[in-house]
């Protein structure tokens, strides 16, 4: 208690707040952890509290509660806040360790699922769909960052996103109705295979980093492409993504070779997830807009054309997941990647505005099962048709409909609409600002 006393005497002579830092065992996690920023106001007695996840990195073991602290405020009173605090980051605790091993959990599930069908033989129907959502969980759980994204999806853009897939999806049509399609595939094979490198090193990075050392982790790269400085061209990279880059140059060098099927799926698995994890809608308006547009773009595409199927079975690329199947006739079932992405962003979004409230993940959960049933509904409809089916058709409705259902029953449609990441990462910054200059 005295040592308490003294540090507390210490602290009001600075008159400003003094961050206690908190080591935790969780190191080489990326698990969110609970922040409580204080907004220190000159007036009034409280001081405003609002809640944020962040992310641990790699070697990093610990996580800071800041403490408000005035002048006119007794020893005792922030012995009260400390203890307030401390109960409150014993709690998130919990938090952090569920949402790790649930991510951990799905991780070694999803790697089971891809595997299995080589050693046993899966009904195609429940792999399609435990496949789909396990890849969906994961994103989401891993679209949980430090700070929220700088860069977020505009109106405008969700407006155009169908105009311009419907633009690139009718070129590749024409391409393979007028050009070879061993040629068109041969350019598109390379072009993956240098995406697959970088998608999968970034998959891999996060449980190849833990063995490195830290120094290979923070020391960053720069190079320069020779023989023409004069476009000023330079990639910027550390060893641990060129350690996380070797498995997968051999990865893709396997499947430019063979194009199996597996190699495939995990090619496709590491495009979904990392594709969840950067792209950020920003608003649930702006989501709304996008799958709203992809919902007419999909019904148009497939039922009233012959493009998207056409495409689909000439492009060979890891645009989409094989699952084998016991059908000789038909020996894969096909899911598009963007089945698996555009209502994976949106659910991500609605685990981020349950994190930045400081809440578990219901809006979250409830975006999930509308995602899930929304995907076996397709299942269903295509089994009884016999014919190709355009997932968007049944998921977006689900995702859109759960979630709308729960936050109308909640009473928090105001909340959950004027949710903007884009305002929060700009506030984030500022606050950042503030406190380097208070540092200074």
């Amino acid at each position: 208690m005295k040592t308490a006393d003294c540090l507390c005497n210490h602290l009001h002579q600075k008159r400003w707040t003094k961050r206690l830092q908190l080591r935790r065992h969780l190191k080489h996690t990326r698990s969110p952890l609970l922040c409580i920023p204080i907004d220190r106001s000159t007036t009034g007695d409280e001081p405003k509290k609002s809640n944020c996840f962040g992310t641990t990195t790699a070697g990093d073991s610990r996580f800071s509660i800041p403490f408000p602290l005035k002048a006119k405020d007794s020893v005792s009173s922030y012995q009260a806040s400390f203890t307030y605090y401390l109960l409150k980051s014993l709690i998130c605790s919990s938090v952090v360790v569920t949402m790790k091993n649930a991510e951990r959990a799905a991780n070694i599930a999803l790697a089971g699922l891809t595997l299995a069908p080589l050693v046993v033989k899966v009904d195609t129907n429940l792999n399609v769909v435990l496949t789909a959502c396990l890849t969906v969980f994961v994103g989401c759980y891993r679209s949980v960052k430090p700070t929220p994204p700088s860069e977020t999806m505009s109106n405008e853009h969700a407006m155009r996103f169908p105009l311009v897939g419907s633009a690139m999806l009718l070129s590749l049509f024409l391409l393979f109705k007028f050009l070879s399609k061993d040629l068109v595939n041969a350019v598109l094979t390379g072009y993956f295979f240098i995406l697959g490198i970088i998608a999968l090193s970034a998959t891999l990075l996060p449980a190849i980093d833990r063995f490195l050392p830290n120094k290979w982790n923070d020391d960053v790269i720069i190079w320069r492409l020779p023989y023409f400085r004069s476009l000023d061209v330079t990639f910027e990279f550390t060893r641990s993504q060129v350690v996380a880059a070797i498995p997968g140059t051999f990865f893709c060098a396997w499947y430019a070779a063979q194009k199996h099927w597996l190699a495939n799926n995990i090619l496709g698995l590491a495009f979904c997830i990392q594709g969840i994890e950067m792209l950020s809608l920003g608003s649930f308006k702006t989501g709304a807009i996008l799958l709203a547009g992809l919902f007419v773009y999909d019904i148009f595409w497939v039922f009233f054309t012959p493009v998207m199927v056409s495409v689909a079975k000439s492009f060979d690329a890891p645009i989409k997941l094989l699952f084998p199947s016991r059908i000789a006739a038909r020996p894969f079932s096909m899911l598009g990647l963007g089945d698996i992405v555009i209502p994976g962003i949106f659910v991500a979004l609605a685990l981020r505005f349950d994190v930045s409230r400081g809440r578990e993940s219901h809006y979250f959960k409830s975006a999930f099962l509308g995602y899930t049933v929304g995907l076996v509904l397709t299942i269903v409809v295509m089994n009884w048709f016999q014919a190709a089916q355009p997932a968007l058709l049944y998921i977006v409705p689900g995702v859109i409909g759960f979630l709308a259902a729960h936050c109308l029953w909640n009473g928090e449609v105001k909340p959950l609409l004027e949710f903007d990441e884009s305002k929060t990462a700009a506030i984030t910054s500022g606050e950042e600002t503030i406190s380097s200059k208070k540092v200074e």
